[in-house]
């Protein structure tokens, strides 16, 4: 298994999680290099990808979106599931305010 560098990689599709599906959606919405994703926030690009696909993405786009950035942030290369639980409060947070 090749050990994933963040400082060195420069292709979305290298990043955990995604694949070409994604690294196209992250294109389709001006992120074009790994290093881009770094300070960004999951529920922006989340919302940008809607508006900018014309359809409601599904919310697993959002866990997606929180491991890469976390990834790219320092964070521990995760499955984006281990996100679920954490978008789910963040959703409800949200709307309680």
């Amino acid at each position: 298994m090749k050990i994933l560098d963040r400082e060195t990689v420069t292709r979305l599709d290298e990043l955990p999680n995604i694949g070409k599906a994604m690294s196209h959606a992250l294109q389709l919405i001006g992120i074009n290099h790994p290093q881009m994703l770094v300070g960004k926030k999951p529920f922006e690009l989340y919302h940008a990808l809607c508006a900018k696909s014309g359809k409601r993405q599904d919310p697993c786009v959002i866990d997606i979106f929180m491991s890469v950035i976390h990834f790219m942030e320092g964070g521990d290369p995760l499955p984006w599931w281990f996100f679920t639980e954490k978008r789910k409060k963040q959703s409800s947070h949200n709307k309680n305010r």
